[in-house]
């Protein structure tokens, strides 16, 4: 197939935003942040994680600037505005979580431990108070902590990225938290077409045309049907973790392209 000048200026517009948020990370954790810890007292983590907010907003009206995406959000407001909910969204592409947290001012969010580790993004994860999940003993009661104290909380049930076109498959993580902290879910559905930044794939695989991004936010589920008293929480988790797969994947089995 035949590439044209627009998909070249693409591929090198992709490479120039990834730069620009890969600096940004590096300016906000090294200049930044010592500012807003000097200034912020008590309230020093939620300024990080509106800075966090606020930059990844900026990076994506970037990628709409020149021409890579168009992103549409239905039910913003519900994560503007959000409290100690459990936030859980599908995880089709490398930037669902810069997405979700341009959305959510003072997100928590359960990372994986390579974000920790990563040149760019360590300083800001770290920073902002994010839970890594690289020790499960500790990643139910970090995250129980960070919902008592009534801010949204970002999980992927899916760990890692799923496969474009392929059916959900949820861990149990998130229904153990739900479970333990007995807080409203809030679920959210992701979808890219054409597919962009999927797994395995290089950041300049990009598809051949501009990909449109969708966000749906949609109502609060509450977990009381899975908290009957004296049921094992081994099967209430499995059992929620299947209500949601079942959910999600019918739910998004209802948007067209």
């Amino acid at each position: 197939m035949k590439r044209g000048i627009n998909y070249y200026w693409r591929v090198l517009a992709t490479g120039a935003c990834f730069t620009v948020f890969g600096l940004g990370c590096l300016w906000l954790w090294a200049f930044l942040f010592p500012v807003l810890r000097m200034v912020s007292g008590k309230r020093r983590q939620e300024r990080v994680r509106f800075a966090i907010h606020k930059s990844f907003g900026f990076f994506l009206g970037l990628m709409e600037f020149v021409g890579l995406m168009r992103m549409e959000v239905e039910g913003a407001e519900k994560l503007k505005t959000s409290g100690g909910e459990l936030v859980l969204s599908n995880h089709l592409t490398l930037i669902d979580f810069v997405v979700l947290v341009s959305l959510i001012p003072h997100a928590g969010c359960v990372v994986k431990q390579e974000m920790w580790k990563n040149f760019f993004t360590g300083g800001i994860v770290r920073a902002a108070g994010y839970i890594s999940n690289a020790d499960p003993e500790h990643v139910l009661e970090d995250c129980a902590k960070e919902l008592e104290k009534d801010r949204p909380l970002l999980v992927f049930p899916q760990g890692t990225r799923g496969v474009w076109g392929h059916p959900s498959r949820f861990q149990r993580g998130a229904a153990y938290i739900a479970l333990k902290s007995r807080r409203p879910i809030r679920p959210v559905l992701l979808d890219c077409f054409p597919p962009a930044f999927a797994k395995g794939a290089a950041w300049y695989h990009i598809p051949p045309r501009p990909f449109r991004f969708r966000v749906r936010v949609l109502e609060l589920m509450g977990v009381e049907p899975w908290t009957e008293p004296g049921k094992p929480q081994t099967v209430a988790a499995r059992s929620l973790t299947q209500a949601l797969e079942s959910f999600f994947n019918q739910e998004l089995s209802k948007w067209k392209h």
